[in-house]
């Protein structure tokens, strides 16, 4: 079986975007599937991890084509190594709101048409099986819609992302047209796929009130996060959170609670380490001064994979945190799965009913918090900062085996040859 895979975020892109399609394709020939992607040839990512094309198997076809990116221009320069951040793109400014009003559904729109022309060939001169689109950019999902209707081939759209519900779109200030064209473009998809493939069993929820199949395959994590070299824990006490933090996931809350601990408590003032390791919001810096954490407060930046998986094996407690906006039940971040097999307390902060909370009880990784409860999280930290003083603070996570990205990919491929028997 041949499938054609459209991503745009593909190696040398860094971040989470492009995790999830990378390790399918890792593990996709394990079961008689070549995989066969189409990517970008001159994306400008905002963030860059060159080591992941160590990952990308030697033996598979990349077919990539140049698109034209209007954001080069608006919040972008190329060959700028100061690239800002997408943690603070979306900020409710005017290039904002042309980004959500002119640019329908993403500015990747314009790679449409071109790609339909070019892949049409390749279709025509290549026994494909099936057309799987990753959004967002959910204008992925148009280019393969467009095929889809011009052959006889099956289809699958994987929402790692709700598209109209996105979280941060009302950032953009979208007027009502833009609106409603996304929910028409969206419903489109849903409808006309043959499979729906999304993350979380509550974004399943969502999506099956349009789409007649829905399946979810959560994100995970692979080898290269279960190494047993011995890794030597922090001699602080570290909170560490390591990904993209957008400012709608700032913990003010934790903040608060940390100050006053460390007003209460010298030896604790004394003890804490926070480490940011990623793209953080600028609100988030500027709340660790407010709150009179900077000298306990490390931020490290973004890191290549593997120097991100060693501070998350070496920390003493993982901070996990969830958008704090309507619907967010169905979030869960990526990094949720390497946190599972570093084996160090979880401390989430986030809705206490929702796919991220039933994850983290049934492995037994961690604790959530809801967004407003300082006097739970401040318990939770207490009791962590209790055990860590007594060379107590660990973790058994259970039943985490299904999450490896192999076991991932086998129900993606079972998933593959129902829809084409």
């Amino acid at each position: 079986m041949k499938v054609l895979i459209i991503t745009y975020y593909w190696p040398p892109a860094g971040g989470s975007g492009v995790q999830r399609w990378l390790k399918f394709v890792k593990y996709l020939q394990n079961f008689d599937i070549e995989p066969i992607v189409y990517t970008v040839d001159n994306a400008n990512y905002p963030k860059e991890d060159k080591t992941l094309l160590n990952e990308v198997p030697k033996n598979i076809k990349i077919l990539k084509q140049p698109i034209w990116e209007p954001t080069d221009l608006l919040f972008w320069k190329k060959n700028n190594k100061q690239k800002k951040g997408v943690s603070n793109v979306s900020n409710g400014g005017f290039l904002s709101f042309v980004r959500g009003n002119f640019f329908i559904p993403d500015p990747k729109v314009f790679w449409v048409n071109s790609s339909v022309k070019y892949l049409q060939k390749i279709i025509d001169s290549s026994e494909i099986d099936v057309i799987i689109s990753t959004g967002p950019p959910h204008s992925m999902h148009l280019i393969a819609q467009k095929l889809h209707q011009k052959n006889n081939l099956k289809w699958i759209a994987d929402f790692r992302d709700p598209w109209s519900n996105l979280y941060y779109n009302k950032d953009f200030n979208q007027l009502s047209f833009a609106k409603n064209k996304n929910i028409k473009l969206e419903k489109s998809v849903l409808k006309n796929a043959d499979c729906i493939l999304t993350v979380s069993n509550t974004l399943k929820k969502e999506f099956l009130k349009t789409a007649k199949r829905v399946e979810v395959i959560t994100n995970g994590f692979d080898d290269e996060v279960v190494t047993k070299n011995i890794i030597r824990l922090d001699k602080k006490f570290t909170i560490s959170y390591i990904g993209l933090l957008p400012k709608q996931s700032n913990p003010t809350v934790l903040f608060k609670v940390l100050e006053k601990l460390c007003l209460q408590d010298s030896s604790f003032k004394n003890d804490l380490q926070i480490n940011f390791i990623g793209d953080i919001v600028n609100d988030v810096k500027q709340d660790i001064q407010r709150f009179n954490l900077s000298e306990n407060t490390k931020f490290l930046g973004y890191l290549p994979h593997h120097k991100a998986i060693e501070y998350q094996k070496k920390s003493q407690v993982l901070l996990l945190l969830i958008p704090n906006v309507l619907n967010n039940e169905g979030i869960l971040t990526g990094k949720l799965f390497e946190y599972l097999t570093a084996k160090r307390p979880i401390l989430a902060i986030g809705p206490e009913k929702g796919d991220l909370a039933t994850i983290l009880e049934e492995t037994n990784a961690g604790k959530i918090v809801n967004f407003d409860n300082e006097i739970k999280l401040s318990e939770e930290i207490k009791s962590l900062y209790n055990d860590f003083k007594n060379n107590k603070l660990l973790v058994t996570s259970s039943d985490i085996k299904k999450y490896h990205r192999k076991e991932l990919t086998k129900n993606l491929a079972s998933i593959l040859k129902n829809i084409t028997s």
